[in-house]
C-alpha cells in the first residue's frame, strides 16, 4: 500500500507506466512533464506537489518536489486530495472534472486534446497502484 501524494506513490506509479504497453502505444506522440499539485484536505495538511517527466510512452522520472525551484513542467493538473480520490477511485471521470473546475489544467490543451487516450491510460495507471489516501 503506498501513501498518496508521497514520493513513493508517484515511483509507484512511474513503475506501472513503464510496464503498460497500452500506455506506451497510447502516449507514443506525448510530449510534456507535468506538475499534480495536490491541494490539502482531510489529514493533508500542506499542498503536495509530484512531478512526472513523460516522454513518447515513458515516463523519465517522477518524484515529490520538496522546493519548487528550477522546473517548469509543460503541465499542471491542480485540485483538493477528495477529487484527486474520487478520480483515481472511478467516482469521478478525470475530464468531468477539469470541464467543471474539480480539477484545473494548465497546458497546451491541443495537445491535451489530441492525446485523450493516453491521459485516460494515466489515469487508469493511477487506479491499479494500491493507494491509502489521507481522506
Amino acid at each position: 500500500m503506498f501513501r498518496f501524494p508521497s514520493d513513493e506513490w508517484i515511483k509507484a506509479m512511474m513503475q506501472d507506466l513503464n510496464q503498460s504497453q497500452s500506455y506506451k502505444e497510447a502516449a507514443k506522440n506525448w510530449e510534456g512533464d507535468f506538475y499534480f499539485i495536490i491541494e490539502p484536505g482531510g489529514m493533508l495538511t500542506e499542498t503536495v506537489t509530484l512531478y512526472m517527466d513523460l516522454w513518447h510512452g515513458e515516463c523519465r522520472n517522477a518524484f515529490k518536489v520538496e522546493k519548487l525551484d528550477g522546473l517548469k513542467p509543460a503541465f499542471q493538473l491542480k485540485g483538493p486530495v477528495s477529487v484527486w480520490k474520487k478520480v483515481m477511485t472511478k467516482q469521478l471521470d478525470p475530464m468531468q472534472a477539469m470541464m467543471t473546475g474539480q480539477l484545473k489544467l494548465t497546458g497546451n490543451m491541443a495537445m491535451v486534446m489530441k492525446n485523450v487516450r493516453a491521459a485516460k491510460e494515466l489515469v487508469e495507471s493511477c487506479t491499479r497502484i494500491p493507494t491509502e489516501f489521507p481522506v
